[in-house]
């Protein structure tokens, strides 16, 4: 830790008063004001993260990924580059973590390293764009899902699916206004659910293997898997019936499509960010942190890599690239359309740990932005519902040395961020939403990773319990960089949307300091 406040002081931001961000610009590294119990541990960290990567991306996503590469070899070398990317980020995260506890995901490190406005706008997009749209994304593929596994397709974008879509979201903020160890309860029972259709997929993948050696190659399905080389360039086949030869592609074409798979990789490894938004909940984080990151992450590309080599063994190559529920699809042309019914209500299960898992760390982002005074406080109660009159901070302790069978929820955050997530259901659709929570997320990851290479020269002494190596950050900070021009360029609707969200922010901002400073005047 540095010896003087000048080494300390943000790089790009200004000196706030005591009575807006509570730290008077950038938050020193030591233990903040928390409205939570430290009563979370390693299992549950690494269950959130679990919970939240393994969800839709995997049984929906390699369709995608497999139309903008040459060969099923080339698909799986994306998935293994995007699970490194993920493990890099997730270890500069952990190093963060560890040197500035904070609530809120990456809010805490943008604000001590750029200064308070940088980490009210990450807070900002997070609640107000990142994790609404999220969540209706994934009550929306909760939705299809059903549908898929009835056999309706017809109805995605109609009033009663974006009905339905709301009421999925409210039945799983609910669920989380339980308490923190009845969501964390719930969530072991969907990370069960998750390794359950992973190892149901592999062990599939691996029965046709032995079922066709043992028989000779006389079975009924597809034998491409044994036939053709997994790294030969081969046409691709598009859902819309678009090819592809990749014989005839120059490096810049080949580019951009490796570019496009690259990034449905790291939309279905997206999560892996957020066990850094329960550091404030965990016992011992500067242990458990980097442990569950580090167990976490490489089981998930090891489970990944598995899945999508199965999906290979099951089914014809021309067809996967066609579909985008590739494992219903495996299982229904396996095994025939009632497997493939069951498999679909699994895939709602795998969603539904998603969807509450989300909602668990969004909720605690607005409390952290409430306890910093950017948003009202009345966002940052936890286990109450409204306005709390005298001060909302004073029941801290008692609510510290309550019975554990009190909520502990916040719910009021999760009341305002189940609003948000509504009106992204009402106005978007899955894919605009996407590549807009990918937008968002991706400028704050790059601008964290920048600030992580920074501190280690601006603030060398800073007590850091976990350490990887400068490369690691660079890494990510040079990718995650492409990624954000890259959607800017190809997606300028959702991109003028984001500056918006911006713009909005620093309005609100500015306006909430001035609300505020008049009040202590």
């Amino acid at each position: 830790m540095t010896e003087d406040n000048e080494t300390t002081s943000p790089l790009l931001g200004d000196h706030q008063p005591p009575e807006y961000g509570a730290t008077g610009g950038a938050p020193a590294p030591a233990e903040p004001r928390t409205s939570f119990r430290r009563n979370l541990g390693t299992a549950e960290a690494f269950s959130i993260i679990i919970s939240i990567v393994i969800g839709s991306g995997i049984f929906t996503s390699p369709g995608s990924i497999d139309t903008n590469v040459p060969s099923p070899g080339f698909a799986l070398i994306v998935w293994l580059v995007g699970g490194i990317l993920a493990w890099t980020g997730a270890a500069t995260m952990a190093e963060l973590g560890t040197a500035i506890p904070g609530e809120g995901g990456v809010q805490p490190y943008l604000q001590y390293i750029f200064g308070d406005i940088f980490g009210f706008l990450s807070a900002w997009t997070w609640i107000v764009a990142v994790i609404p749209a999220s969540l209706a994304i994934m009550s929306i593929v909760f939705v299809e899902s059903i549908y898929s596994a009835v056999g309706e397709s017809s109805q995605a974008q109609g009033l009663i699916h974006k009905l339905l879509s709301i009421l999925v979201l409210i039945i799983f903020s609910m669920a989380n206004g339980i308490s923190t160890k009845a969501t964390t309860r719930l969530n072991s029972f969907f990370v069960t659910s998750k390794f359950t259709a992973i190892v149901a997929t592999v062990v599939a993948g691996i029965g046709v293997v032995v079922y066709c050696l043992a028989a000779g190659g006389a079975d009924k399905t597809s034998q491409d898997w044994l036939n053709k080389s997994w790294f030969g360039y081969r046409t691709s086949v598009g859902p819309d019936g678009s090819e592809i030869d990749w014989s005839n592609l120059h490096g810049w074409e080949m580019l951009g499509h490796y570019s496009a798979a690259l990034y449905g990789a790291l939309w279905a490894y997206s999560g892996w960010d957020k066990a850094i938004y329960i550091t404030a909940e965990l016992s011992a984080p500067a242990r458990q942190l980097p442990l569950a990151i580090n167990t976490a992450i490489p089981i998930i590309i090891a489970g990944f890599i598995a899945v999508n080599t199965a999906y290979y063994i099951l089914l014809p190559w021309d067809v996967v690239s066609t579909t985008d529920s590739v494992a219903v699809t495996a299982f229904s042309h396996l095994l025939g359309p009632g497997v493939g019914l069951a498999a679909s209500f699994l895939i709602c299960i795998v969603v539904a740990g998603s969807l509450l898992s989300s909602s668990f760390v969004g909720s605690r982002m607005i409390v952290a932005a409430s306890n910093k005074n950017w948003l009202p406080k009345f966002l940052g109660e936890v286990g109450y519902i409204g306005v709390r009159r005298g001060n909302p901070r004073a029941s801290t302790e008692a609510e510290d040395s309550s019975s554990s069978d009190d909520s502990d929820a916040p719910l009021n955050a999760l009341i305002f961020s189940t609003a948000c997530s509504m009106l992204y259901i009402i106005f978007g659709n899955f894919r605009a939403l996407i590549t807009f929570n990918g937008l968002g997320e991706y400028s704050f990851f790059f601008l964290t990773m920048i600030g992580a290479i920074v501190l280690r020269f601006r603030e060398p002494k800073l007590h850091r319990p976990y350490k990887p190596f400068i490369v690691i950050p660079a890494v990510f900070t040079l990718v995650s960089g492409f990624v954000v021009a890259r959607g800017a360029v190809f997606a300028p609707f959702q991109a003028g949307v984001l500056i918006a969200v911006w713009a909005l922010g620093v309005f609100f901002y500015w306006a909430r300091r001035w609300w505020l400073r008049r009040e202590v005047s």
